[in-house]
């Protein structure tokens, strides 16, 4: 990660990547705490060229459980946000994996973040599909970093408990 500080007038001059009117911004299910999961996800979906980035969760102790449950979701191209989603592009991940991060060809990327309290975390990025090319190594190490500080978020100040007491799933 660079070791400067975050200049945002450098992202607004960044020419759209798509037709979404400048500005438009939605965050779905970051109310408290959440709202902490905002910034590190709006950094994710600019350096991968994308338009939503949400924090997914599924049961852990169902083995092949392909159902993605939103946790966060920040959407730069629709309001509300889009908390919808095809699971069947998030590959099963074992429990025991380390944080991997799959490219998913231009479509958008998923990082699996982790399991904890018998469900397992993941971070999907997609929309936007201008990216024709892979990420480069530099891009790949500042997703993972920022993805680390969500998993961070997640497991060390146990914001994935609120899962079970917001009502917010």
């Amino acid at each position: 990660m660079a070791n400067e500080i975050i200049d945002i007038t450098r992202y607004l001059k960044r020419e759209s990547v798509s037709d979404v009117p400048r500005g438009a911004m939605a965050l779905w299910g970051a109310d408290g705490e959440r709202s902490r999961f905002a910034l590190p996800l709006w950094r994710i979906i600019y350096l991968t060229e994308a338009e939503r980035g949400l924090l997914l969760w599924s049961d852990a102790e169902v083995p092949g459980d392909r159902v993605q449950t939103p946790f966060v979701v920040l959407d730069l191209a629709h309001e509300p946000a889009q908390t919808d989603l095809d699971s069947a592009v998030i590959p099963a991940f074992d429990l025991n994996e380390a944080p991997t991060l799959i490219d998913l060809d231009g479509e958008g990327l998923v990082v699996y973040l982790g399991s904890r309290a018998g469900r397992a975390w993941t971070l999907l990025v997609d929309g936007g599909t201008s990216r024709t090319t892979s990420l480069t190594p530099r891009t790949r190490e500042d997703v993972l970093f920022l993805a680390g500080e969500c998993a961070g978020l997640l497991f060390l100040r146990e914001l994935a408990e609120e899962a079970d007491s917001t009502g917010v799933e």
